[in-house]
């Protein structure tokens, strides 16, 4: 028996166990889910066709002017960071759209400048970068697991801000979404991945870890959005426990905050704001 699949027989909650069985009956597991039901899958291909037109024209127009434009993908394991970043890069060209997905630092990137190593992958003139996962790292798992002192900690509080402040001013055009889900949809997405063998690679000893640390990870994520979310890098979170309609508010809230040429608004109009807005305005998933 895996390791999620052990926790979940012996030690989740009840409630936790519950909620997992309505997943099977596509019911949602969050009750604060604005939703009733989960995105068909005839409507989301429609949509997100009509989408992957729009995100080839965006990538057109930054080519064409320059524009540099850097998405940073944060939120809990498993809340579909990645398949998010799939969609937007399926259609589009890989020589202007790059996916940045940054292993451990070396021993002499943690002797370096803590934002250091990510500068490096910042897009050039008509560049689109996506980063899965990014300087964040260090305002909520290694705060949850003690890779970093307070000390640290404060150090990037401090930077953050300021770090980002340079790279909209230098005009980069930047985007941060946090995807949140409750926990009971995470569990089930992780005793899917362990399930699956095509996607165990998925898991790291960290998801195993991270099962008993909710309430560590929630406190961290609030701090987070406390210090780190301003006018010039506000946070957008995304409510994923229905990964297309995520996958869809994610895109629409790229297309819709850029004024690229031959834009068709009915497809690229501003996400639902049910599930789709600023950090306060859109409520993080219940335990």
């Amino acid at each position: 028996m895996g390791e999620i699949r052990n926790y979940f027989e012996k030690r989740a909650p009840n409630s936790i166990r519950k909620a997992i069985q309505l997943a099977k009956s596509n019911e949602f597991l969050d009750a604060g889910y604005p939703h009733p039901d989960r995105m068909k899958k005839k409507a989301y291909d429609r949509e997100l066709d009509a989408l992957q037109i729009e995100l080839v024209k965006l990538q057109s127009w930054v080519k064409a002017t320059g524009e540099r434009i850097a998405l940073v993908f944060e939120g809990r394991d498993a809340a579909g960071k990645g398949g998010a970043i799939r969609r937007f890069t399926m259609n589009l060209n890989p020589r202007g759209a790059r996916i940045v997905a940054l292993a451990k630092p070396s021993d002499t990137e943690r002797g370096q400048w803590y934002f250091q190593r990510y500068i490096q992958h910042l897009p050039g003139p008509g560049e689109i970068v996506f980063f899965d996962r990014s300087w964040y790292n260090r305002a909520v798992v290694e705060r949850v697991f003690g890779f970093c002192t307070d000390a640290e900690r404060e150090i990037f509080f401090h930077q953050a801000p300021e770090f980002e402040d340079m790279l909209v001013n230098d005009g980069i055009r930047l985007f941060k979404f946090w995807l949140t889900v409750g926990r009971a949809e995470q569990l089930s997405r992780f005793l899917a991945r362990e399930e699956d063998p095509l996607r165990q690679w998925k898991l790291s000893p960290i998801d195993y870890q991270s099962l008993d640390r909710w309430s560590d990870y929630s406190a961290a994520i609030e701090e987070m959005f406390r210090r780190t979310d301003s006018g010039v890098a506000p946070w957008t979170v995304i409510r994923a426990d229905d990964k297309r309609r995520a996958r869809i508010a994610a895109i629409r809230a790229v297309l819709s905050a850029i004024p690229y040429s031959g834009r068709t608004e009915d497809a690229a109009h501003p996400p639902d704001p049910a599930i789709c807005g600023a950090a306060g305005a859109i409520p993080l998933a219940t335990p």
